[in-house]
């Protein structure tokens, strides 16, 4: 049996228990990957990661990033959880820039007026949705094909596709058929009416995340930085925005995007909440 420190964090939200949590193991490198992924499965978050030495000179530290049931190359909470965690540790970047290891390389995260950022990596997919899987995705989502406004493919490693609606009712008002969907990472979109919504945010987004473990998650880095790389590439979204997750699951979830020299930039409140020692 082995000490490790352990944080539990929540991301995206400035309210405590309102955002999303993730588990952080620091100093993880004797674990196996088998053990990993058996506390990530114990856990039940929608990710646990472990903090590791880097293996290249320019990363700062190394991340490896686990859901119940799979090891992800990317994800966009557990990378804010988890350089809150490494900065909490000690942890002291070499540059104004901190570099964080990943499966997707390497991935810029800077720290701005109270928030943590990170550069949305390249998107592995892109484009548009083939038609027999859009028609699969309004019949899982219990909507008429015509609702959906636009869709793309926004996969930056968890395999996101995603769906633009025409109103955030529209997307608050969904109901899935997630045993229909199970296969996939789904992302839904919708506009904020600041008459009607206010002016807190301009989007609301859910995330479905079957393929992953987790039918609906709380607030979603990784989803959010496909999306803005859609819409924003494609003239649907202002370059500096707010998107608002985790309504329907009783979260109050932002996440800050700015486009930046041709950078899209993912920021978000970090809170610790547990602090302590794992024992494996």
């Amino acid at each position: 049996m082995t000490d490790f420190h352990f944080q539990q964090i929540d991301v995206f939200s400035s309210e405590p228990t309102k955002g999303n949590p993730v588990a952080v193991v620091i100093g993880a490198d004797a674990l196996t990957t088998q053990q990993m992924s058996a506390f990530a499965n114990w856990t039940n978050l929608s990710e646990t990661t472990f903090l590791l030495r880097p293996t290249t000179p320019e990363a700062d530290y190394r991340v490896r990033i686990f859901t119940p049931r799979t090891e992800l190359p990317f994800a966009g909470h557990p990378t804010l959880g988890s350089c809150h965690a490494w900065l909490a540790a000690g942890g002291q970047p070499r540059g104004d820039t901190i570099i964080q290891e990943c499966g997707a390389g390497l991935v810029p995260v800077r720290s701005s007026d109270g928030l943590l950022a990170f550069a949305a990596p390249p998107l592995l997919r892109s484009g548009p949705v083939e038609p027999p899987l859009l028609e699969r995705i309004a019949k899982g989502l219990k909507i008429p094909v015509s609702s959906i406004r636009a869709s793309a493919w926004t996969d930056n490693g968890p395999g996101w596709v995603s769906v633009m609606l025409g109103s955030r009712q529209e997307v608050l008002a969904l109901e899935p058929d997630y045993a229909a969907l199970s296969d996939l990472s789904l992302g839904v979109i919708g506009p904020w009416n600041p008459v009607l919504d206010g002016t807190q945010a301009q989007f609301e987004v859910r995330a479905f995340a079957m393929g992953c473990g987790v039918n609906e998650d709380p607030v979603t880095g990784s989803l959010n930085a496909g999306l803005a790389q859609w819409l924003i590439g494609a003239g649907l979204a202002p370059e500096h925005y707010i998107a608002s997750q985790g309504t329907c699951l009783n979260r109050t979830g932002r996440v800050h995007v700015a486009s930046e020299n041709e950078t899209v930039w993912i920021g978000g409140a970090t809170t610790t909440l547990i602090e302590g020692m794992l024992r494996l």
